[in-house]
């Protein structure tokens, strides 16, 4: 699965979050939802779709490609 969990500190309205080290260098997401966080790197090409339904993250999709 490509989504991680991660920790997060809530604190005065805002939120800390350790981001493990293979994120460093490439685009990732953050998805917060129900008192959980987790992160999930982005495709190179290709799109991320956040599915939500009922104030609820549903699912995540991804649609990739590659140019040549």
């Amino acid at each position: 699965m490509r989504l991680e969990d991660i920790d997060i500190h809530l604190r005065d309205g805002r939120m800390g979050v350790d981001i493990p080290e293979k994120y460093g260098k490439n685009p990732f997401c953050i998805i917060y939802g129900s008192g959980k966080a987790r992160i999930v790197e982005l495709p190179i090409h290709g799109e991320t779709k956040l599915v939500t339904h009922q104030g609820k993250v549903k699912r995540v999709k991804f649609d990739e490609g590659e140019e040549f």
